[in-house]
C-alpha cells in the first residue's frame, strides 16, 4: 500500500459483477492505496488505487447477487461515497453474451450503448 488519499481524489469508479473480475481489476492497478474510513451508509467493500494518473475505486457486487438492480445499488453507493467520480465502468467477462445470432469469441471486446429505451447494459 502506498499512501492514503481522500474520498474526493477518486474520479474513476469500476464495478465488477464477479469476484474473478474483481481480482483482474485489482491486478490492473499500477499502485494500490490505503483504505479510507468507511461511510456508515455504504455497504460496499472497496479497493483503491491508481492506473496512470487516474485514481480508481473498485467494488464488486455482493456474493450471490447479480443483475442490473444489484449493479445499480453498488454504483449508487459508490457515487455517494466518492462524489468526485466522473467516469463509471462496468467491466466483466460477458459469459452470457455469446449466442447463435452473435459471433462473439474469447478475447473480443464488447461495448454496450443505450438505444431505444434500453440502458445499454448487456
Amino acid at each position: 500500500m502506498a499512501h492514503r488519499l481522500n474520498h474526493d481524489a477518486y474520479t474513476v469508479g469500476w464495478v465488477c459483477a464477479l469476484t474473478i473480475e474483481l481480482i483482474a481489476a485489482q491486478e490492473m492497478l499500477d499502485e494500490e492505496h490505503d483504505d479510507l474510513p468507511p461511510d456508515g451508509n455504504d455497504t460496499n467493500s472497496y479497493t483503491l488505487g491508481s492506473i496512470g494518473e487516474h485514481n480508481v475505486v473498485i467494488a464488486c457486487l455482493p456474493a450471490g447477487q447479480t443483475g442490473t438492480n444489484s449493479a445499480a445499488a453498488v454504483a449508487m453507493q459508490m457515487k455517494s461515497t466518492f462524489r468526485a467520480i466522473r467516469f463509471g465502468l462496468m467491466v466483466g467477462i460477458g459469459g452470457g453474451v455469446p449466442s447463435p445470432g452473435t459471433d462473439i469469441r474469447l478475447g473480443d471486446v464488447v461495448v454496450s450503448q443505450p438505444a431505444k429505451g434500453h440502458g445499454g447494459v448487456i
